[in-house]
């Protein structure tokens, strides 16, 4: 009888578990209960977090963070790649050459990384960029530059641009490249998620600056999150409840970006947020103009809604930021587009952020920019971070080689 009362409870727990760690994901996503385990980490993190915070124990974003502490490393120089941490104008960078120079002294490529996680989580301390970061140094022989930018919620936008600008103006010293033995004709910037965010607005900006005079050579966007307009395009809809990256916390993402105040949250979440000045920018975000048909399916455009008078848009100074390019780099106009660097755009099918990887793909293409797109169908958010124990998944280590291979044939 007691062992029967035993079993009972191990069946029981086991369903129980099992319920709780099953989520509908798509059968062509590899490695589906790998991925569900690991998804369940992150919800149960994240109701811990959101508890935390209605409590008034802890901010949402500083629970959050236990993600970046856990893949926290520390980076050190082996026989193949030297480490050094250092200072790029007031920033913190971490850098990742090759131990041996070239005996014929040939300059180096660079790429400046920009670590993902929403603006607020995420350090190039973590495991996988740490990984990433030496596999382009010994694959390319390169210079690696990984930004420790300032996060939110304790900095808002534009601190994050700020600082990631203010390294790529320090790399283009010449000091600073002869000290690293870079060629500043083969100089790229890439980031993933926000940090593919960050490099498009870099890219953008660099042409505008009329004391730059080097300008890169290639810009690398990796599943980047491009606009705040419109949280609800086709991606928004089909993947809102999707692992690693559901609607609700890229919202929030958005949201801790610009500013604290929970009414602006809100408004973001109804996709509400919208003002006359944002508005007018609308038209380059218009997913039923710039999807390809495929992925319209049985979606109908409508336009976000327009709030006017008083609202937490305007009473909180959020109506200029919501139209900077800097902050969604598809609000610029094709003029702004067409002396870009050639770009690499990685989408996976999975994710909410797809749509805006694809609306920039195709402005670039019509601007007469040369895009290499590569799209993965069963691609999921944040894949390219799982190429470390526990969460060692096939598709990051292909999506890896598939990126550093572009760049070793167009850098």
């Amino acid at each position: 009888m007691m062992m029967s009362k035993g079993a009972f409870v191990f069946v029981l727990l086991g369903a129980l578990t099992a319920y709780y760690v099953y989520s509908p994901i798509p059968n062509n996503i590899e490695e589906r209960w790998k991925l569900m385990l690991a998804d369940s980490f992150f919800r149960s993190l994240s109701q811990l977090a959101e508890l935390s915070e209605r409590m008034g124990l802890l901010n949402y974003m500083k629970v959050m963070m236990f993600i970046t502490i856990a893949e926290r490393v520390v980076p050190v120089s082996d026989d193949r790649v030297k480490v050094s941490d250092d200072n790029f104008d007031g920033v913190e960078v971490i850098v990742y050459q090759p131990t041996q120079q070239e005996e014929t002294g040939e300059l180096r490529r660079a790429i400046i990384y920009l670590h993902g996680g929403g603006w607020c989580l995420g350090s190039s301390r973590m495991g996988p960029y740490d990984l990433l970061a030496r596999h382009m140094v010994t694959e390319l022989n390169a210079v690696i530059v990984s930004v420790e930018y300032r996060l939110a919620p304790a900095y808002h936008f534009p601190a994050q641009f700020e600082d990631v600008y203010r390294v790529v103006k320090f790399i283009f010293r010449v000091d600073v490249l002869k000290g690293y033995h870079i060629n500043p004709e083969r100089i790229a910037v890439s980031g993933d998620s926000a940090g593919g965010n960050l490099a498009a607005a870099v890219a953008q900006q660099l042409q505008k600056d009329p004391e730059q005079h080097i300008q890169l050579k290639a810009q690398a966007l990796l599943y980047p999150v491009l606009q705040a307009l419109d949280l609800n395009t086709p991606s928004y809809q089909q993947n809102q409840h999707m692992p690693i990256l559901p609607r609700t916390l890229m919202v929030r993402f958005w949201s801790e970006y610009f500013t604290s105040d929970k009414s602006f949250l809100r408004a973001m979440m109804a996709n509400r947020h919208n003002n006359h000045e944002s508005a007018a920018l609308l038209k380059f975000v218009n997913w039923s103009s710039y999807l390809p048909d495929s992925y319209r399916r049985t979606y109908n455009y409508s336009a976000p809604p327009v709030v006017t008078g008083k609202s937490s848009v305007h009473s909180i100074g959020l109506h200029h930021l919501l139209a900077d390019p800097r902050a969604s780099p598809l609000l610029v106009p094709d003029t702004a587009l067409r002396l870009l660097p050639k770009a690499y755009v990685l989408t996976c099918e999975y994710d909410v952020l797809r749509d805006d990887g694809l609306m920039y793909v195709t402005r670039l293409r019509n601007a007469g920019v040369d895009v290499t797109h590569e799209h993965y169908p069963g691609g999921f958010h944040g894949a390219l971070m799982f190429t470390t124990w526990p969460t060692d998944f096939d598709i990051g280590h292909r999506m890896m080689e598939n990126f550093v291979s572009w760049l070793k044939q167009n850098l």
